[in-house]
């Protein structure tokens, strides 16, 4: 199955969720526009990290911010994926939802991983569930940032079957690197389609480094964003995924026995 992907790289004004939700809607308008299927949004793309105003900013999954997304999903026949500040009985959460086109939640993911270089442990609570949703019957997964320098908790998602990671991120410009050698390797060592976005701008204490990125599960790069805001489109095909585990099976390989 071929799916047309839409990448979101977007600036975030930082603590304003109502320019953001203008700015996005805008872009997810031009990205179905281009075709895509799958419209990937950055981490936090409402909010950006004014973590300490998240009492008054942050939404219940049932906020404005959700609304728009189901309707933009209903309206252009569209899936959409990102990661949202969330307010729940009192905590607060960096949390990737899922809609599909009928404008159903698939999947909600809290961040497992807490970054303390910005002091998300100081004001967010850490998820406990794997991000697993399914795009058209196809199993995917979906993660946030600092997870991807855990390839063990990408495994795991890997280990469900799914065919495709979902990367949504604020990653600094000083560790671009970081981010595309890491991406690479998560989907070479997972045999798996890699999607990421990757904001770009600033905030009161740190510049964005976008290069937002889809990779083949060879590794090769199917499409690179610049620094710019840009609508980053690319074609995947699904089938490739079994082909290349089949060629190299490392699935069937593993030695989970000896795997401390």
């Amino acid at each position: 199955m071929t799916v047309k992907i839409g990448i979101i790289q977007m600036d975030i004004a930082f603590g304003q969720p109502e320019k953001n939700r203008h700015a996005a809607k805008s872009a997810i308008e031009k990205a179905a526009e281009k075709g895509a299927e799958f419209i990937l949004l950055p981490e936090l793309w409402t909010t950006g990290y004014d973590l300490s105003r998240f009492p008054s900013i942050a939404e219940t999954l049932e906020g404005p911010t959700h609304q728009l997304l189901k309707e933009l999903c209903q309206a252009h026949e569209i899936t959409i994926a990102g990661s949202v500040a969330e307010k729940d009985n009192g905590h607060f959460y960096n949390t990737f939802v899922v809609y599909d086109p009928s404008g159903e939640r698939k999947a909600y993911y809290r961040k497992v991983h807490l970054f303390r270089l910005m002091d998300e442990e100081k004001f967010l609570h850490a998820g406990d569930k794997e991000g697993l949703f399914e795009l058209n019957g196809t199993p995917m997964a979906g993660v946030i940032c600092y997870d991807i320098r855990f390839p063990e908790w990408i495994r795991t998602h890997m280990l469900e079957g799914s065919r495709a990671l979902c990367v949504v991120a604020e990653w600094p410009k000083p560790r671009v690197d970081h981010w595309r050698s890491l991406l690479i390797s998560r989907a070479i060592e997972n045999q798996t389609f890699v999607i990421a976005c990757n904001r770009i701008g600033s905030d009161p204490n740190n510049t964005f480094g976008g290069h937002s990125i889809i990779i083949d599960p060879w590794g090769n790069i199917v499409a690179e964003g610049s620094e710019e805001e840009e609508i980053l489109t690319g074609d995947i095909d699904f089938s490739a995924v079994e082909a290349i585990r089949e060629q190299i099976p490392i699935f069937r390989d593993r030695r989970p026995d000896l795997y401390k």
